[in-house]
């Protein structure tokens, strides 16, 4: 079983930056993908940033919405990912979930509230 932890939520301006961490038990490496969604009441929980290994390679998807304000990243020797968020919008307002993959299974986080307002 897979334990993910998110910190690093919080409340910020328009146009402020965050950076949300995600702690895993046990080794990332072994993890099929790695990443970040989030989540508005009433709606579907949205990709943010995702890591996937698909064979021997590590590819990165992030969602339509993200436009080259937030970068994914992660430090396997900490079994952390991270996700940099700037240019905040109060669009971005979401609950924040940190999802691993392994074996075929789905894994979540509780979850991290991110608040963009002024």
């Amino acid at each position: 079983q897979v334990q993910l932890v998110e910190s690093g939520g919080g409340l910020v301006q328009p146009g402020g930056s965050l950076r949300l961490s995600c702690q895993a038990s046990g080794t990332m490496l072994s993890l099929s993908a790695i990443g970040w969604y989030r989540q508005t009441p009433g709606k579907e929980r949205d990709l943010v940033a995702l890591f996937t290994r698909r064979g021997n390679t590590n590819y990165i998807d992030y969602g339509d919405f993200v436009k080259c304000r937030f970068t994914i990243s992660r430090d396997n020797a900490k079994n952390a990912v991270y996700l940099q968020m700037n240019s905040l919008k109060r669009e971005d307002t979401a609950v924040y979930y940190c999802k691993g993959s392994f074996s075929g299974n789905d894994y979540w986080g509780q979850g991290t509230q991110v608040t963009v307002s002024s």
